[in-house]
């Protein structure tokens, strides 16, 4: 997402990314690095820990206030790294949302395991209603939302629920809630069924909300 924004900010202008991983900062850098994006920056920073001073004229939140215990603190910080009249914009899921056709019990089972294990760790899986009001509370004015949820029968959005299946199997067997066998199990029927064109499987909500740090 960085690398699209500073695709495009005015002439100028730059984009800078943020994250605990330096791993992942390394990768990004080459990745701009390969594709010839000079105006980014990326930081080793945790956004829960806010920052001192206005920098910037956009900041921008995907899908990780949902991870966090105290999403308010941290829209607290990025309001803070707004210049005034700045936009802070945050993209978050309603897991609740996600559904598929026909009914199968290891889809069920999967949602069931990603909301226990979220709640287990502190976050939220449904934040994205709450993320109107959270805005308002760290004092954005002009705040707007809006709804998108990815479905298909097809493609990519099929391969989302094993794919994230696999990805938090260590969380879901680190909180007890199941065993190496039964995830394997369900990774194998998720997969079956989104190889099926006959079935369908839609994402969880995804909750767009922007609003505007007062000019004064």
């Amino acid at each position: 997402m960085t690398l699209e924004l500073a695709r495009i900010v005015r002439t100028g202008g730059r984009a800078v990314g943020s994250d605990i991983d330096e791993t992942k900062l390394d990768l990004a850098r080459a990745e701009a690095k390969q594709l010839g994006i000079a105006n980014v920056e990326f930081r080793l920073a945790d956004a829960s820990q806010g920052q001192s001073a206005p920098e910037f004229d956009v900041v921008y939140a995907r899908f990780l206030l949902t991870h966090l215990a105290d999403p308010a603190g941290t829209l607290a910080g990025m309001w803070q790294a707004l210049l005034p009249g700045g936009m802070l914009v945050v993209e978050d899921i309603d897991f609740s949302g996600s559904f598929c056709y026909p009914e199968s019990a290891a889809f069920s089972r999967f949602c069931a395991l990603y909301t226990a294990s979220v709640l287990r760790r502190g976050g939220d899986p449904n934040i994205g209603p709450r993320l109107p009001l959270l805005l308002a509370d760290a004092r954005c004015e002009r705040i707007e939302m809006n709804v998108v949820q990815p479905a298909g029968t097809l493609g990519d959005v099929k391969l989302v629920s094993p794919l994230t299946m696999e990805n938090i199997a260590d969380a879901v067997i680190a909180e007890g809630l199941a065993d190496e066998s039964e995830i394997q199990e369900i990774v194998e029927e998720l997969y079956e069924f989104a190889r099926d064109p006959r079935t369908v499987m839609g994402l969880s909500r995804a909750v767009q909300t922007w609003g505007h740090k007062p000019r004064t």
